[in-house]
């Protein structure tokens, strides 16, 4: 889904198989851009990646906020 390689975008973390950085997808996202039109200026990272990297970020922030509670 996501990797790192100091030989792409200096070790940012991308979706997998692509020079895509996690990053663009959260930028666009708090630009108020959805996943589709990230979907079509990208088309190299699928929906799967997107849709898995949300759902684990998600689960990581309910978790963070779990032990913070």
């Amino acid at each position: 889904m996501k990797s790192r390689d100091p030989e792409i975008h200096s070790g940012d973390l991308v979706f997998s198989g692509t020079r895509v950085p996690v990053d663009t997808l959260v930028d666009y996202l708090k630009g108020g851009y959805d996943i589709g039109e990230f979907l079509k200026v990208f088309p190299t990272v699928t929906r799967w990646q997107v849709e898995s990297y949300l759902e684990v970020s998600s689960k990581a922030l309910d978790h963070c906020g779990d032990n913070h509670a």
